[in-house]
């Protein structure tokens, strides 16, 4: 089934294809009425869309499997090329969304024990609505941009998690986004809540072929941390460089509770993407540590956000950029530290690596202190590959291209070393390729 345009009638197709309750189709209108009033971005890459050619809707197949040998053929040679099949062993358990339906979910029979929860977004909505209508668009509004918006009125697949108190998991839990499409948009919702005292790693892949014509990813994420709580989500984009990626993620941070964004951006056409902590809690920590590499027409505009609500919190922020070929990474951040949140300080980091003459890197900020307690650190260097490094790896008999690689891995280290080893593994391949 396939679904092209936006408009009010294809919408309650959408949500009739899902046999939505009414509730549902109601935020999906309403997101809808919001997505026409609001603009575009002013800031940032020129987008241009034409909002009636998107495949809104698309699946040969919406139920949920939990064995590949139950899943198309064609789809499981296409991911095990990928490698995704093969990261399973790694986890704890794996969701996987081909364009607008998650095919595949599994997870270890030890969690279902634990009473843990990891299953689509559609499938909690109807599972358990009572955790899900506490917190669905809680954090993230359908009104709050353009793009959260169309996801609110359009959103399909996506992943919902649900950690009970008192639990921690050993090995990561990973959802797997491929868009195969042309034109095609994937709008996936996701929703996790840490609850008390509890303790999640959360990994997400995405990748899409190249096509001449765009594709739009446009996805949500809502992350709820509870008290002594923490929570990693890790996501490493490979997206083809016809796919705008325009992405609203954010962490509601409790009392004592730890959020860490672990973001690399290497494909797409454009993204727009600045993964957000609300540090409402006294005491709660949140960081974000993110990597974009710009190439020959790719716009990276990423950072992040930090609000200090509470008192005694603390946030750290480091970015690292690479533009070549002509690339644009820019890192755009907002830390805000309120007037109540006493004693609390932000450390941000941005180190920008530019290998030719017709790339470009900007920095642009957004700080506000509010209290005389409080403190925020900023630090900024653009560069050039050091010639006198180059000269030093070519004397010892390692060829300018190699030399070039090694020195541009030295610089994404502090990303990769928080990588699980067969992500890092994965994400040299991709800096290799792209070089």
């Amino acid at each position: 089934m396939e679904i092209v345009g936006l408009t009010e009638e294809n919408i309650k197709k959408i949500s009739d294809v899902k046999k939505e309750d009414a509730n549902v189709l109601e935020f999906r209108l309403q997101s809808f009425q919001n997505f026409k009033k609001i603009k575009l971005p002013d800031f940032g890459p020129s987008l241009h869309f034409d909002f009636s050619n998107i495949i809104y809707y698309k699946s040969s197949d919406d139920v949920i499997r939990d064995n590949w040998n139950q899943v198309l053929r064609p789809i499981v040679d296409e991911l095990d090329d990928l490698g995704v099949i093969e990261s399973e062993k790694h986890l704890d358990g794996m969701g996987v969304q081909y364009e607008s339906e998650v095919i595949y979910h599994n997870m270890l029979a030890e969690l279902k024990n634990k009473n843990v929860i990891f299953t689509s977004i559609e499938d909690a909505m109807k599972s358990y609505p009572d955790i899900v209508n506490r917190y669905f668009g809680k954090i993230v509004s359908n009104n709050e941009n353009k793009f959260s918006a169309l996801n609110g009125a359009v959103f399909s697949g996506g992943s919902f998690i649900y950690i009970p108190p008192h639990t921690t998991l050993d090995r990561p839990l990973q959802s797997y986004f491929r868009i195969n499409s042309k034109n095609m948009g994937q709008f996936e919702r996701t929703l996790i809540i840490v609850d008390d005292d509890s303790s999640l790693h959360y990994i997400e892949g995405c990748t899409a072929p190249t096509y001449s014509e765009s594709s739009l990813h446009a996805a949500v994420v809502e992350i709820y941390v509870g008290k002594g709580s923490k929570c990693r989500y890790s996501t490493i984009q490979n997206w083809a460089p016809n796919v705008y990626n325009l992405v609203t993620k954010r962490a509601l941070v409790d009392t004592d509770g730890v959020m860490e964004w672990i973001d690399g951006n290497i494909g797409s056409f454009k993204t727009m993407k600045y993964p957000c902590c609300i540090l409402q809690g006294d005491r709660s920590e949140g960081t974000c540590i993110t990597i974009s590499v710009a190439s020959s027409n790719q716009e990276q505009d990423s950072g992040a956000r930090m609000i200090h609500l509470g008192k005694n919190t603390k946030s750290n922020i480091i970015s690292k950029s690479i533009a070549q070929n002509g690339g644009n990474a820019t890192y755009r951040g907002k830390v805000a530290i309120k007037k109540n949140a006493s004693n609390s300080g932000s450390l941000i980091k941005c180190d920008t690596l530019i290998l030719d003459e017709k790339s470009k890197s900007d920095t642009i900020v957004n700080n506000s202190c509010h209290n005389k307690s409080s403190n925020i650190e900023h630090e900024a260097t653009v560069s050039k590959i050091s010639e006198d490094n180059l000269f030093y790896l070519m004397s010892r008999g390692i060829a300018k291209e190699k030399a070039i690689e090694l020195i541009v891995l030295g610089f994404l280290e502090k990303f990769r070393e928080e990588l699980p080893m067969e992500y890092a593994v994965e994400l040299n391949q991709l800096i290799k390729r792209n070089l």
